[in-house]
């Protein structure tokens, strides 16, 4: 709420001042500008790959404890004790199973995420730079900071453009 206000008087003071009409202003979404890039794409799709196969170990100790666990309480009172402690006991180990390949899953992903963005942020602070230097913005905002703009404002598409021609 803090940070809505202290927003709402800046734009205040901006439209306030005179230079305000001859000022350059433009959105920005700067996590779609990263994320709708051909280097992010190629990411998502090697991540999917180098990814894929823990994700389907995963999803399969999944289905495997849940068929125990719906066996367990269909059938669970009427088998032998003996048979109902072993499926109980695999149903825990394959939950604990799970657990830790997501946990692992979780944080290689993650690191893997670090990676590329500190790989791709220079890249596209550059794109930025151009792009706001090129239009000769006085002002850039977030696209997360603003209610609405027009297309004709926003300079997303731009950066990525800017950002797919860099090397």
């Amino acid at each position: 709420m803090r940070k809505l206000t202290q927003l709402l008087v800046v734009a205040a003071a901006l439209v306030a001042t005179p230079a305000f009409a001859e000022m350059k202003i433009a959105v920005l979404n700067y996590q779609m500008a990263l994320l709708e890039s051909d280097a992010a794409k190629r990411y998502s799709v090697d991540a999917e790959k180098k990814f894929g196969p823990q994700l389907t170990k995963l999803q399969g100790l999944e289905s495997e404890a849940k068929r125990i666990q719906d066996r367990l309480g269909k059938d669970g009172d009427k088998m032998q004790q003996a048979e109902r402690e072993r499926l109980e006991l695999e149903f825990k180990q394959k939950a604990r199973d799970f657990q830790f390949l997501s946990k692992e899953l979780n944080e290689s992903k993650a690191s893997a995420d670090r990676d590329m963005l500190k790989q791709l942020k220079p890249k596209l602070d550059k794109a930025v730079e151009e792009v706001i230097k090129k239009g000769d913005f006085d002002l850039v905002l977030e696209r997360g900071a603003v209610v609405d703009v027009k297309p004709q404002y926003d300079i997303t598409r731009q950066v990525i453009e800017r950002m797919n021609q860099l090397r």
